[in-house]
């Protein structure tokens, strides 16, 4: 499995999770310090890519497993820790993504409806763009889908996503407006 950095040769901002990931370096039980800070990014990701919540915990588990038995190996030479470890989390989703390929399931089933407080027709309105958006956000290609997710769900940069998917920073800014080209024109023929 390769977790290195791709680098653009742009400088970097600081790491600000490199003090604990040099503790968990020096120390394993360190390692729950960022277990805890990206334990629901990582799920969040797994599990809008998977759609399965007990395959989510799955590839979850598997992506700290991976870490905390390679972060000897992390250097500070171009990705960011965050980068590194959702790196990781796309390589064990490519290997869930790959067993189960046989078995075609809607990605995003089972994503909780947003609430409303008090008002039925707000709700019912708020869950119908739900599932509009969930279904269009299904539609886009697996990397088309994984930009969206990773940028505007798990708050990563353009360079953390380039990181994290192996591309250049600039073919990422081309694919996320290309997909959010596609998910409006999606979003737009499912208010028809």
């Amino acid at each position: 499995m390769s977790v290195g950095p791709v680098t653009s040769g742009a400088p970097r901002s600081h790491d600000p999770d490199l003090s604990d990931v040099r503790a968990a370096q020096a120390d394993r039980a360190a390692f729950g310090t960022l277990y805890r800070r990206y334990l629901d990014p990582v799920y969040g990701y797994c599990f809008y890519l998977l759609g399965d919540h007990h395959d989510a915990e799955d590839a979850t588990e598997r992506t700290f497993l991976a870490a905390l038995g390679a972060i000897d190996r992390f250097r500070d030479e171009g990705a960011t820790f965050r980068s590194w470890l959702f790196r990781i989390a796309h390589n064990q989703l490519a290997n869930a993504l790959r067993a189960r390929s046989r078995q075609r399931t809607d990605p995003l089933e089972g994503v909780p409806e947003l609430a409303a407080p008090d008002d039925p027709a707000r709700l019912a309105s708020q869950a119908d763009d739900a599932r509009r958006l969930r279904s269009s956000l299904a539609s886009l290609s697996d990397d088309r889908r994984q930009v969206v997710v990773l940028r505007f769900v798990d708050g990563l940069s353009a360079r953390e996503i380039a990181d994290v998917l192996g591309r250049s920073e600039g073919a990422i800014r081309v694919l996320q407006h290309r997909a959010l080209r596609e998910l409006a024109g999606l979003l737009a023929r499912a208010d028809r």
